[in-house]
């Protein structure tokens, strides 16, 4: 039985998609909120989706965020005798930054970020649980807000140990870019103004060249006559 609209739909999308991928297999998802990170059993693996997109709800002050930047951890396991496998599945929570509230809440996603989010599942779980080539894991998930840093002090991902959101780097990123920009073009200007200049000198070196031998000629032509 579900315990929320979310878990639903996550349930839903998997079984339909691998009812497609995997056939012969049964395969089942449960909703473990105490499973840990490299925490794995015998035979077990593990897929670990660091950015994905969801909203957030506070029950406490009913305060609504979005944030790009939430983990979801997945301990596989796949028995080839029987052929059924399961997935347990966590969603980190983040903790309301308007009341601080206590109560960690899961976030909510749109379908189609869940849609996107079991195709990467589904990738791994081919290549870690079937040695098969996955394909290509889906990067842009829709609906993705920018919502500025990332807030580790109410992440419960962070407060886990899994680093999934390194801002020094992002930012030194950012202005490495805003630098190497900004360098171009000014580079760019001075190139302009340097091939402007340079087309002057030379047009008024070439009148000056003129104006001589047509000095020259009407001083000759002066004294001939």
């Amino acid at each position: 039985m579900c315990t929320s609209l979310t878990t639903c739909e996550w349930k839903k999308v998997f079984y339909e998609k691998m009812e497609v991928a995997k056939p012969a297999d049964s395969w089942e998802l449960i909703i473990d909120p105490n499973l840990k990170p490299n925490e794995l059993a015998p035979g077990w693996k593990q897929y670990l989706e660091q950015q994905a997109s969801g909203r957030f709800h506070c029950s406490w002050c009913w305060h609504t965020w979005q944030s790009p930047h939430v983990v979801i951890l997945f301990h596989m396991y796949l028995d080839r005798a029987r052929r059924t496998g399961s997935v347990r599945m966590r969603i980190f929570k983040q903790l309301c930054y308007e009341c601080g509230a206590a109560r960690l809440d899961e976030s909510s996603m749109l379908e189609e970020n869940i849609e996107s989010l079991v195709d990467n599942l589904i990738t791994s779980l081919r290549e870690q649980c079937y040695d098969e080539d996955g394909g290509q894991y889906r990067i842009h998930v829709a609906g993705r807000p920018n919502s500025g840093p990332h807030r580790s002090e109410f992440c419960e991902a962070c407060q886990e140990g899994i680093v999934h959101w390194k801002p020094s780097e992002k930012l030194l990123e950012e202005e490495a870019t805003t630098y190497n920009s900004g360098a171009s073009k000014s580079r760019a200007q001075e190139g302009w103004g340097y091939n402007f200049f340079s087309l002057r000198w030379c047009v008024f070196a070439a009148s000056l060249c003129v104006l001589i031998v047509y000095l020259q000629y009407s001083f000759r032509s002066s004294v001939l006559f």
